[in-house]
């Protein structure tokens, strides 16, 4: 039996994505989708998704559009008229998976939801994002990213040392369901292959956030671990002399490597510190002493004492030390995606390393395979131009 390598391995080439949503989840979704060898049509109004005008933007674009949709086609179409609304049903026809994140009632409206393609004879994966669900008592509730982090328990999980609840710095509640979404997709297609028939897939952020916090929630309600900790000692980021360091021990064995590669010693014969229960009970003093010794020294330093040893560290990098990082060199995880009408974008690679394009392709001006697209399904040149005159489409 073989292996294929993962380099040049495209296992949903050939499959069509029809992506009607916007902002971050369905969107990283559907490009990860993208990053997999799926082609993925991108519907947008004639003002393009709103999350090209979020952030830093410039000639609609933004650094989160520019991120979350590059390699796709933008079809730019009013979806409100009959004859926009028939040219998205008839791209539905042609796809594998359909993905949006609008309200039901809308979908609803423009025919363009699980019931109303099966009906049709359709068999699609299709999936739908929602804030809450799509019923019960928080179903029309907006919600966006920050408004998740709090309503889900993000916020709380993540206090700071005083105890006050911080929203989590980046996306997290939409790019999880993002992933959630991508896994959900290929699941949904291995099943429709078995069985012939469509798959409905709900997610929602609020479900996403819970699950991720599955653990914490239990440790706070059933084992009433009411201030959060570490879970274990030493555990937490020091000064150094030019910079901070992340330091900890999960095990015993790891707690002496420490303390030999600090000349600590004497902790390894301190009844105090002879589990990691106790040490934990413990934590202060250690944490003091741990301190003292390491303020006296650079992390360079730090590292090649901890290397050495074996001892879990790592020094506390921003985000222009990341990508000087030497593994990211190594694994070339960021690449410089020249952004036209925009500018330079930083990219960071998909984990899974599924194609072999080295640089990737730059995300779609609001309509820019409008025409392709339409020619590709039987339109010709005037019919397109007069959609676009009558401003059913944009070119």
């Amino acid at each position: 039996m073989t292996c294929e390598s993962t380099l040049g391995f495209t296992p949903l080439s050939g499959f069509k994505v029809l992506d009607l949503s916007q902002g971050v989840a369905g969107p990283y979704c559907t490009q990860l989708l993208s990053h997999q060898g799926a082609e993925v049509i991108k519907i947008e109004p004639a003002q393009g998704d709103w999350g090209r005008h979020v952030g830093v933007s410039s000639n609609g674009h933004s650094t989160l559009s520019c991120t979350y949709n590059a390699g796709k086609q933008s079809f730019a179409v009013d979806a409100k008229h009959p004859e926009g609304k028939a040219l998205i049903l008839a791209l539905a026809k042609t796809a594998d998976i359909v993905v949006q994140n609008f309200r039901p009632q809308t979908v609803q409206r423009l025919g363009l939801d699980f019931e109303s393609l099966t009906q049709l004879g359709l068999n699609p994966v299709y999936v739908s994002i929602s804030g809450y669900g799509a019923d019960g008592p928080f179903s029309e509730n907006p919600a966006t990213d920050s408004v998740m982090q709090a309503d889900s328990g993000l916020m709380s999980t993540n206090r700071d040392v005083n105890g006050s609840p911080q929203r989590v710095g980046f996306l997290l509640a939409d790019i999880a369901t993002g992933i959630y979404a991508a896994q959900a997709c290929t699941a949904s297609l291995l099943q429709r292959a078995k069985t012939g028939k469509g798959v409905h897939v709900e997610l929602n952020l609020f479900n996403v956030c819970c699950a991720l916090q599955s653990t914490a929630f239990s440790e706070e309600v059933i084992a009433k671990q009411v201030i959060k900790q570490a879970v274990s000692a030493p555990n937490g980021i020091f000064d150094a002399v030019d910079g901070k360091i992340t330091i900890l021990a999960l095990n015993n064995d790891q707690f002496q490597r420490i303390s030999q590669a600090l000349s600590l010693t004497h902790w390894e014969q301190d009844p105090r510190f002879a589990t990691n229960e106790l040490r934990l009970q413990h934590k202060a003093i250690l944490h003091t002493e741990l301190a003292d010794v390491v303020r006296n020294w650079k992390v360079a330093e730090l590292e090649t004492r901890f290397n050495q040893h074996s001892v879990l560290h790592a020094r506390v990098r921003n985000a222009s030390e990341v990508l000087q990082h030497p593994q990211a060199q190594h694994l070339s995880t960021f690449q410089t995606l020249h952004q036209p009408g925009f500018g330079d974008v930083l990219i960071a690679a998909t984990p899974w390393p599924v194609h072999t394009e080295k640089t990737p392709k730059p995300a779609p001006r609001i309509g820019e395979h409008s025409a392709k697209i339409l020619n590709e399904i039987g339109l010709d040149s005037t019919a397109i131009n007069k959609l676009a005159t009558e401003h059913v489409i944009k070119l």
